[in-house]
């Protein structure tokens, strides 16, 4: 509802539906922080990062699916747009409930999350000593290409983020410290511990740079990746990870210690 006073509906269901999701690898980053700085973090907190991950993507779709609903379409030439959603002359044929679960449910990350638990669930103790070259010894390693990448993909998109509105601007700086002190406030009540109270503000600070704009992509073509992606990851990403993170994990450090 704020997002849409300065852009167009479309866009602002894609951008609720970024900031209303999270950032696996900004998760991953900052419990190797939290840790290097002395607190415990529960290993549950993958699993809310798992369960917090989806829920913003199905309300942003069914939010575009009633804007199109109400506001019928110019009649056009059939066409099929990049994700596959086809435009006839009567309206947008889009993607119905049953393909935006499995949309949400099967993308690649989110399938690869859902399966790493599943997999943990069932190896236990002895599946994580088999992995431990691949998850502890080149994690870092990893985690530095795949952020080579992730600056790879800001750099395509930054043009069109530094363009927008000033409002989204603020809100892409703004929205994650508004959304990291509800977490903590949701933490001191609850009488989390610090290093669980510091993630859960992580996760509820960051958005989704992998699992949304796969996902938004092909259900809402019409909004413009280069505001979505292009504010999420040019301009949330890099704040929450030189700035965000230490902040949170001190703020969270002071509340409950």
């Amino acid at each position: 509802m704020l997002l849409k006073r300065f852009t167009n509906s479309f866009d602002a269901a894609a951008m609720a539906a970024s900031y209303g999701s999270v950032s696996a690898v900004t998760f991953v980053t900052a419990s190797q922080f939290v840790e290097s700085a002395g607190h415990t973090v529960g290993g549950h907190m993958a699993v809310a990062m798992v369960l917090m991950e989806t829920p913003a993507v199905l309300v942003a779709v069914f939010l575009a699916n009633a804007l199109r609903h109400s506001v019928r379409q110019p009649a056009a030439v059939a066409s099929v747009s990049a994700g596959g959603a086809a435009t006839l002359g009567g309206g947008p044929v889009t993607p119905g409930f049953g393909k935006v679960l499995k949309d949400s449910f099967t993308d690649g990350a989110h399938l690869l999350l859902l399966g790493a638990l599943a997999v943990g669930l069932i190896s236990g103790s002895a599946g994580k000593a088999m992995m431990h070259t691949f998850s502890a010894d080149l994690f870092k390693g990893m985690l530095a290409f795949f952020l080579l990448d992730m600056g790879l993909n800001v750099a395509r998109h930054l043009g069109t983020a530094v363009k927008a509105s000033p409002v989204l601007l603020a809100y892409a700086v703004l929205a994650p410290l508004v959304h990291a002190l509800l977490a903590l406030l949701l933490s001191v009540l609850c009488s989390l511990p610090v290093g669980d109270a510091a993630l859960l503000m992580i996760l509820s600070a960051s958005a989704s740079y992998i699992v949304v704009p796969a996902v938004v992509r092909q259900a809402i073509p019409e909004a413009n990746p280069g505001l979505y992606l292009g504010l999420s990851l040019g301009v949330t990403f890099p704040f929450n990870i030189l700035i965000g993170i230490p902040l949170y994990t001190e703020l969270a450090n002071l509340a409950l210690s």
